[in-house]
């Protein structure tokens, strides 16, 4: 027998809700592959009650520097806000560190396009946390649409519809395309289209339109959008923070079968349900009855994914061209919505505003003009 592979050494980097709620249940349940080393917040309060929660003999830095010099860590998990993303992730490949960051992983196609070139140069890869793509239900899914049992994808919805109050906008950070990169759109919504694209594959057209309806922010606080898949098939796609009732939601009808997931910030095996075209034969829609182990949708699920990558000495998933189309689709949304046209797949590159900022520095949308208007309002 192979040796077993050593446990990967872990540093994390912020240490606030995301990371203490999601991260370190997925470390703790992977305890056998990996183990936390290091920590890194600039708040040393909140650095402190993280090490004590941990458990662990765990590094306490308030420099990211100083803990890849001190530490050399295998993989860094980023939980910090998304402006600090690009720098830190490419400060951590440098270092020879595998990645695995919130998202978005940056904020735009050129900060992508620098990461990728980081991971060219180390070797390392850095993925984005898409947990949403991962359990039992959504990989059942995807294989019987790739594999045509449910028939040809047809319609599809994609619906995140949350709720965000104003105390919620009130944290700087957020509602400002410097330091969020957008609104619902890349911070909310993107977990429930990028399944979306996982289960139905490339895009080719996306119409689209965003509006600020509630709050005073710079990014807007819903979207919807059109979309025309390279297969032919057309979804709806519905990003909102304005939502009393909360719902995330992702639903395909194919010639055979529809096939719908519904839920909020997670899922399991019982949230998927499958409905038979009139013409299926029972036997066959019993065939599509999701599996008996149930794998929740989950932090956990990935990194598993992705020390199952790193053993095989693949790219892990989340990664590469796979994880650009998500944010390419997020930056085709915003210039369809600003402009009022169709935007296709691969157009928006170097030269092209899109490209450097979501906002596209359009004149209704760019920061300079909401804080002209707020000027004006004053």
């Amino acid at each position: 027998m192979s040796p077993l592979p050593a446990r990967r050494r872990v540093a994390v980097v912020g240490t606030g809700a995301i990371v203490a709620g999601s991260h370190l249940p997925a470390l703790r349940a992977h305890a056998d592959r990996v183990e936390l080393v290091a920590a890194v917040d600039v708040d040393e309060t909140r650095l402190d009650a993280f090490r004590a929660e941990a458990g662990t003999e765990v590094a306490g830095h308030t420099s990211m520097d100083a803990m890849l010099d001190a530490v050399r860590p295998d993989l860094v998990l980023i939980g910090t806000p998304p402006s600090l993303h690009r720098e830190q992730t490419v400060a951590a490949l440098k270092a020879g560190a595998w990645v695995l960051c919130e998202k978005p992983l940056c904020l735009s196609l050129a900060e992508y396009d620098a990461i990728a070139a980081a991971e060219q140069a180390s070797g390392a890869y850095a993925s984005v946390v898409f947990q949403h793509r991962y359990g039992s239900g959504a990989a059942h899914a995807r294989k019987l649409i790739a594999d045509g049992e449910l028939g040809a994808p047809l319609v599809a919805h994609c619906q995140t519809t949350w709720h965000r109050d104003a105390a919620y906008y009130a944290v700087p950070w957020r509602g400002r395309w410097a330091t969020e990169g957008g609104g619902p759109t890349m911070g909310h919504g993107i977990h429930q289209y990028d399944l979306l694209l996982h289960l139905l594959g490339p895009w080719d057209e996306v119409r689209a339109m965003a509006s600020r309806l509630v709050h005073d922010t710079e990014s807007e606080d819903v979207s919807t959008a059109l979309v025309r898949f390279a297969s032919g098939a057309l979804a709806t796609v519905v990003n909102s923070v304005l939502s009393p009732d909360e719902v995330s939601r992702v639903r395909v009808d194919c010639a055979d079968a529809t096939v719908e997931l519904t839920h909020l910030y997670g899922h399991r095996n019982e949230d998927w349900t499958y409905t038979p075209a009139r013409h299926v034969d029972a036997a066959r829609a019993d065939a599509w009855r999701t599996p008996a182990a149930d794998v929740p949708s989950s932090h956990t699920a990935q990194l598993g994914a992705v020390l199952d990558a790193w053993d095989a000495g693949v790219r892990p998933p989340g990664s590469g061209q796979e994880a650009r189309a998500t944010l390419e689709f997020a930056a085709a949304l915003y210039k369809a919505a600003f402009t009022g046209r169709p935007v296709r797949a691969g157009e928006i590159g170097p030269g092209d505003p899109y490209y450097t900022a979501m906002h596209g520095d359009h004149p209704d949308w760019a920061p300079k003009h909401h804080d002209e208007e707020r000027e004006e309002r004053a």
